[in-house]
C-alpha cells in the first residue's frame, strides 16, 4: 500500500502527549539518535524524517505510544535490531519510531510441552541459547541470528539455512500477543493463536499477522514451538563446481531424487574470496561456487543419505566432493556462509536480492542473474538457500559511484522480473519493504491485492501502523 498523508502534528505536542505515561529516558527526540534508528540495511532504500522515537521496555509502553499516535494521527513504525534488508523498519514522513530492542527477555521454556514464550526483541540467537539448555532447539535461522530479532524475524517470516527441511517462522509461532486498532479500540492488546499443537478455532489471525511486517499492528510477544535438540553429529558434504549453473542443476538433481538435507547452501567464488581476504578461515576459492550440504539424519540412513547427495553433486558435474563429520572444519564453512553478506559490504555499498524460484528453475534463475549482471555492467556475487530455491544475488557498487548504483538498481529490478517469469517470487524472506513495492504489484494478480488492501483497512483504519511498507 501507499502511505497515506497524516495530519501534521507539531513535535512539541507529539513529545509532550508521549511523555505523559513514559519514563523520561524512553522517548528520543535527538536528531542525530533518531536517525540512527530510521533505517535498517536496506541500501538505498529512502527513510523519511521522523518526529520522535520511543523505545519502549513493556507491552503497556507500547499500548501508551500506539494510542496517542491514534488519537494525533501519527504513523508508528515499529522495529527490532535494525537488520532488515528491504527497508520495512525505514522511517516515514513524521513517524514515531518504535525500538522494541528493549523488550528481549525469553519469559518461559515449557519443556514438557515444546514451546517458550519471548518478547520481540529476544535475539534469535540468545533465544537458540536458551532453550538448547533444556535439550530444546528453536531451528529457523537467518544468516542475521547472531543480531536479528523474534520480532524482526515475525515481521518478515524470516527463513534462514535450517529452512529446507525444518520451514520458517511462520511454522514456528503458535501465538502472540498485539497491540492493534480498528476493530478494537487503538491501543487494546490482543492474544493471537494458542500454545497447542493442533488447534483450528476461528481464522489464522497468527499467519496473518506472520509477514505482514508491522502493518497491521505491534506484537509484543510471541510463543514459538520449539524441536528436541538434534541428536548425534551431522554429515556436511561440500561439493566445488566450475560454473553456477552446474551447481544449479546440482541442486535440482538433489530435489528430483527426493533427499532433503537439513541445509542445502550456495556460495559463489566472489563471495568465497571476500570472506577469505577479511576473515583468513583458510577458505580455498579455487571453483566458481561451492554447494554446502548438511545431513542431521543419524545412523546408516544418515550415512546413506549423505552418500545420496555427493552422488548427485557428482553427476551434476561436481569438480571434487569433501565428506566430513568433522564439527570444526564444517563451523568454518557455515560460519563462511554467515559472514558472506558483511565481508562484501566491506568492499562497498551491496544491495540485496531475495528472490525464490521453483528448485527445478534455479539453474536457470542462476543464469538470467549473471546475464541481467553482464548487461548491466555490475558486479555481483551470489548467496543462496539453493535447497528451496531463494537466492540473493548481491550487487556490489564503487562507493559514491552514481552511475553504477543507477546500474545496479536497474539490474535489480530485472532480477524480479526473471524470477516471476520463472514462476518465483519477489521475496522469499527479506520482506517487501520499500524495496519491493512495485515488484509485488508485478508478481500479484489484482485482485490478491485488493483484498489485501482490504485487510488492512479493516485492522487499521487510520493505517498509523507502518504505512507504505509491504
Amino acid at each position: 500500500m501507499e502511505p497515506v498523508q497524516q495530519a501534521v502534528t507539531a513535535p512539541g505536542v507529539l513529545l509532550e502527549a508521549l511523555g505523559r505515561g513514559l519514563p523520561g529516558d524512553r522517548v528520543v527526540a535527538d536528531p542525530d539518535v533518531l536517525a540512527a534508528i530510521s533505517h535498517d540495511e536496506a541500501e538505498w532504500a529512502p527513510a523519511a524524517a521522523a518526529a520522535a522515537g520511543v523505545r519502549a521496555r513493556s507491552e503497556a509502553e507500547v499500548r501508551h505510544v500506539v494510542r496517542v499516535c491514534a488519537e494525533l494521527g501519527v504513523p508508528v513504525v515499529p522495529r527490532g535490531a535494525g537488520t532488515g534488508l528491504s527497508g520495512g523498519a525505514n522511517a516515514v514522513s513524521g513517524c514515531v519510531i518504535l525500538d522494541l530492542s528493549r523488550m528481549n527477555q525469553v519469559l518461559e521454556i515449557d519443556p514438557d510441552n515444546l514451546v517458550c514464550v519471548v518478547q520481540p526483541g529476544a535475539v534469535n540467537n540468545d533465544v537458540k541459547a536458551a532453550v538448547a539448555e533444556h535439550g530444546l532447539w528453536y531451528p529457523p535461522d537467518p544468516a542475521s541470528a547472531p543480531w536479528s530479532t523474534i520480532g524482526g524475524n515475525v515481521a518478515t517470516n524470516a527463513g534462514g539455512l535450517c529452512c529446507l527441511k525444518y520451514g520458517v517462522t511462520r511454522d514456528y509461532v503458535l501465538g502472540l500477543r498485539a497491540v492493534v486498532g480498528g476493530p478494537v479500540a487503538y491501543g487494546d492488546a490482543v492474544r493471537l493463536g494458542r500454545r497447542t499443537t493442533k488447534g483450528v478455532a476461528g481464522l489464522d489471525m497468527v499467519g496473518l499477522f506472520v509477514g505482514a511486517e508491522g502493518t497491521l499492528g505491534v506484537v509484543t510477544e510471541v510463543t514459538l514451538r520449539l524441536r528436541p535438540a538434534p541428536a548425534g553429529t551431522p554429515r556436511t558434504i561440500v561439493g566445488a563446481f566450475g560454473d553456477l549453473v552446474s551447481s544449479g542443476r546440482a541442486v535440482a538433481q538433489i530435489t528430483r531424487r527426493g533427499l532433503t538435507p537439513a541445509v542445502l547452501e550456495l556460495l559463489d567464488r566472489a563471495c568465497l574470496e571476500a570472506v577469505e581476504d577479511w576473515k583468513h578461515l583458510g577458505l580455498a576459492a579455487d571453483a566458481a561456487a561451492l554447494l554446502l550440504a548438511r545431513v542431521d539424519t543419524p545412523g546408516d540412513s544418515g550415512a546413506a543419505e549423505s552418500a545420496a547427495v555427493a552422488s548427485t553433486m557428482t553427476d551434476a558435474g561436481a569438480l571434487w566432493i569433501e565428506q566430513s563429520t568433522d564439527d570444526t572444519e564444517a563451523e568454518a564453512l557455515f560460519e563462511a556462509r554467515r559472514l558472506a553478506y558483511p565481508a562484501l559490504e566491506r568492499l562497498g555499498p551491496v544491495l540485496t536480492e531475495d528472490v525464490c524460484v521453483p528448485r527445478s528453475k534455479v539453474p536457470e534463475m542462476l543464469e538470467q542473474v549473471s546475464a541481467i549482471a553482464a548487461r548491466h555492467g555490475v558486479r555481483v556475487a551470489t548467496i543462496a538457500h539453493a535447497g528451496d530455491g531463494n537466492l540473493h544475488p548481491l550487487l556490489i557498487t564503487p562507493p559514491g559511484d552514481e552511475a553504477a548504483r543507477v546500474a545496479a538498481q536497474a539490474a535489480f529490478e530485472e532480477f524480479l522480473d526473471a524470477a516471476i517469469a520463472l514462476g518465483g517470487t519477489v521475496t522469499g524472506e527479506h520482506g517487501v519493504g520499500i524495496l519491493k513495492r512495485d515488484g509485488m504489484r508485478r508478481e500479484l494478480d489484482p485482485g490478491s491485492l485488493a483484498l489485501q488492501s482490504a485487510v488492512r483497512r479493516a485492522l487499521d483504519p487510520l493505517e498509523i501502523f507502518n504505512p507504505g511498507k509491504g
